[in-house]
């Protein structure tokens, strides 16, 4: 009953798959070619959102000389203390580009420690739509995930989102 499919093989059926051939061989080739291209503009920018609290930041990033401009002004003027300035440079400390891209971004919403954040989770999400081959390092420091900690809201009958009122006894 076993031996009644008609003659066909296996290697019939799917070609390829002849004596000695790996069964997820053409899957693995077919895998291997899809491999994500840069998503560059007309104008040589790759673009990304970034988002930290209630801060939103549109980035593009392009090849360029390591200038740093956020909503019109210098990224050192804008972002003044040097804690901020670290936290903007360190995805291209992480790929060792420090210098090579010019980076133009809009922050809207939260403070300045927040749109600080915001803007390097958008200039890691550009870069590695500029080079995807820069993706694996980036992820491993944790730039490419969004740091999901915002305000907690309010609460009726409480002061604040969980402080009550104070207890009296009397």
């Amino acid at each position: 009953m076993a031996q009644e499919t008609g003659g066909a093989t296996l290697a019939d059926v799917m070609p390829g798959a002849g004596p000695g051939a790996s069964i997820g061989a053409p899957m693995a080739a077919a895998a291997a070619s899809a491999a994500p291209e840069p998503k560059i503009d007309a104008q040589g920018r790759s673009y990304a959102t970034g988002k930290r609290k209630n801060a939103v930041a549109r980035v593009w990033v392009k090849p360029g000389s390591g200038q740093i401009t956020v909503n019109g002004r210098e990224g050192k003027v804008y972002f003044a203390r040097p804690t901020l300035q670290m936290l903007i440079n360190q995805p291209f400390d992480v790929i060792n580009r420090k210098g090579q891209y010019d980076v133009w971004c809009t922050v809207k919403g939260g403070g300045l420690s927040g749109q600080a954040g915001a803007v390097r989770h958008g200039i890691s999400k550009a870069l590695t739509l500029n080079d995807p081959a820069v993706r694996p390092s980036l992820k491993k420091g944790g730039f490419l995930t969004r740091d999901p900690r915002v305000v907690e809201r309010k609460k009726y009958g409480k002061p604040k989102a969980r402080r009550s009122f104070q207890f009296s006894k009397r």
